[in-house]
């Protein structure tokens, strides 16, 4: 009995040991824990919370890719490539010129390069992310990627770059994608994303707010360190609309090398629904070189250039139209019932009024002229009579009905309106009253009208079909053709009409006419069409005595604006173009077979076979050919 109760007492005594060093042990442990808060909440308060506010959650926005650009058969006029960038975000870099250097040896950059980068990056918000670098390779990419510790704020991402796989061809028409200006940033935040690009010339410009899309986001929470732990939510991009224009590459590429080495502009359309086939101005550019950071040294020499290769010709060209206007003046006169298809003038070369002489082109005149030669030989003396029967005010409204002096509609920026000059207008212009003169340098297409190759083409145009026709751009949007409505008649008696037609034709056909040598052999395809050569300078009286200088002997800015419109074939019109040489020289020499050449091979689909040309010029033709072949596709089976 003694025994047993002294083991029990034994056993609790150790028990009671273990118990208390147990107790003992949770006591250390949870007064350590204790420290361990207190440490943390009272001494590592304010770092930890600073710590804490810094993981936070991030906005980051998404640039959506730009709608693409197509010809009419589909060809890509403009489109994006993928890309990998590399982006720094100012709130989260710290030192942000330290950052870049260290960048800098992943990423090549100069000090300039970098000083360069640091401006950008703090013309912006800190919060917004500044491309760095852009098309840089996947080797960059990773070493970005692994390296990121030691560069916070630095992200390589995916973004997109504009292609023009056409290169200069279309360089004025599609136009180019830039950084936007001060001016340009409004409520669109995309707009404040410097790696976002928006339309700066062309149909980019005109259909930008179509092109660019819709912003996404995503939001990302990130440690303190700027490293992603988790996407919360994520608002895909809208792409931008998508546009099928009514040129064909094809076709362009063909008229961009007929032009090749002249300051000239070129349009061609379809008579029968206004689709512009072709729209070309040369000299020209490749906007290639725009879609990154072009040099310095290539943009001085591009904008210096005296043929001034950003010059959008074909819109923004005013010219003189030069004889090209005299279908105008003889309608106003015909509607007018002032003249009519036997009305005869005679041209002796010169035009007497009381103040001052007017020369026709011809020295020695055309004789006994009628409406038809008068538009066949390009009479001056027939319109000097003309203007003082039928005066400005008729002329200038014809010349609106056919859409000179008028502001065509097309999604474009800064196409030219032209000019058409009137009485009340002069007076505004210049505070001095119309004289005859005026109105016979109007009638010829001298004086103060102005004109574009491409009212010179709706001008045609209308002529050919008697409608008004207005110019289309847009084929299609998202691949949904737009829908066509047919143009209002003219109001023009038939009987009118058909006399300038008749000149016209006379003009190319005639053996006596000023564009017979840029005539076609093909029954089935003979063009109509008027010649041009205007003046920008008076010819002196000395001049005309000892022989006025050719165009080769002055200088350049002095010399003669080569024009030409036409449409084809004659019997059932479907196309018109128009070429304006810049001080070119005679309308009849140079714009005429260019345009012969032009319009032909926009019937044809490919460059005209020689058996269609007349056979006294096919061996200077053939040569021609044979160069353009070269740089035209649709060329090599012909």
């Amino acid at each position: 009995m003694y025994t047993l109760r002294s083991e029990f007492r034994m056993a609790h005594s150790k028990l009671s040991r273990r118990t208390m060093l147990l107790g003992l042990g949770q006591a250390a442990v949870l007064g350590a824990l204790g420290a361990r808060l207190i440490y943390l909440q009272v001494t590592e308060s304010e770092k930890l919370s600073d710590l804490s506010d810094r993981n936070r959650l991030d906005l980051r926005p998404i640039t959506p890719w730009r709608g693409i650009i197509l010809d009419r058969n589909g060809s890509e006029l403009a489109f994006n490539k993928k890309i990998y960038k590399i982006t720094v975000t100012r709130r989260e870099a710290g030192d942000v010129a330290a950052i870049l250097r260290r960048l800098s040896g992943i990423v090549p950059m100069t000090e300039s390069e970098i000083g360069e980068r640091l401006q950008e990056i703090f013309d912006h918000r800190e919060h917004i992310p500044v491309v760095v670098a852009d098309e840089v390779n996947w080797e960059q990419v990773a070493a970005v990627s692994a390296n990121a510790p030691a560069l916070p704020g630095i992200r390589a991402d995916v973004g997109s770059q504009r292609i023009y796989p056409f290169g200069s061809d279309f360089a004025h028409l599609v136009g180019i994608i830039g950084r936007g200006s001060r001016e340009d940033l409004g409520d669109d935040p995309l707009l404040e994303l410097p790696d976002f690009r928006i339309g700066k010339n062309g149909i980019e410009k005109g259909l930008d707010s179509f092109l660019r899309g819709r912003a996404g986001s995503e939001t990302l929470e990130v440690d303190a360190h700027g490293r992603t732990l988790r996407e919360i939510e994520n608002i895909p991009a809208r792409t931008g609309r998508s546009f099928r224009l009514t040129v064909d590459n094809s076709l362009q590429n063909f008229v961009m090398a007929r032009l090749d080495g002249l300051a000239a502009s070129a349009v061609i359309m379809d008579v029968t629904n206004g689709d512009l086939l072709a729209v070309a101005s040369s000299p020209t550019f490749d906007p290639n070189k725009f879609v990154s950071r072009i040099s310095q040294e290539e943009f001085d020499r591009l904008n210096q250039d005296e043929l001034a290769p950003f010059f959008n010709r074909p819109t923004r060209g005013l010219y003189p139209p030069g004889s090209t206007f005299k279908m105008i003046s003889a309608l106003a006169a015909l509607e007018a019932g002032l003249i009519d298809a036997d009305s005869e003038f005679f041209c002796a070369g010169t035009f007497e009024t009381s103040t001052r002489t007017f020369h026709c082109w011809k020295s020695n005149g055309h004789g006994v002229v009628r409406l038809t030669k008068s538009l066949s030989e390009s009479c001056d003396v027939y319109y000097y009579n003309l203007a003082q029967l039928v005066g400005i005010e008729k002329i200038s409204e014809m010349a609106r009905r056919l859409g000179i002096g008028v502001r065509p509609v097309l999604p474009m920026p800064s196409i030219a309106a032209g000019r058409v000059p009137t009485k009340e207008w002069k007076v505004e212009q210049f505070n001095d009253p119309w004289v005859i003169g005026d109105s016979l340098n109007s009638s010829i297409g001298q004086g103060f009208v102005a004109s574009t190759a491409l009212q010179l083409t709706i001008m045609t145009a209308r002529l050919a079909t008697g409608r008004s026709v207005r110019p289309n751009l847009v084929l299609a949007i998202d691949e949904q053709n737009r829908p066509r409505s047919d143009f209002p008649d003219l109001e023009i008696s038939d009987s009118s009409m058909e006399l300038v037609r008749n000149g016209m034709f006379e003009a190319v056909n005639s053996a006596a006419g000023t564009a017979y040598s840029s005539r076609t052999a093909d029954e089935a395809f003979l063009i109509s069409g008027k010649t041009g050569t205007s003046q920008i300078r008076n010819i002196t009286a000395q001049e005309r005595l000892t022989g006025r200088k050719t165009n080769e002997e002055l200088p350049r800015r002095l010399r003669d604006h080569s024009l030409f419109c036409c449409y084809g074939p004659s019997h059932e019109p479907r196309l018109a173009a128009t070429v304006i040489v810049e001080h070119g020289g005679s309308g009849s020499q140079v714009a005429a077979p260019i345009a012969r050449d032009l319009i032909m091979r926009a019937h044809y689909g490919r460059i005209p076979p020689l058996k269609v040309y007349p056979a006294e010029f096919r061996d200077q033709i053939r040569e021609t050919l044979i160069r353009l072949r070269l740089r035209d596709p649709a060329g090599i089976s012909s």
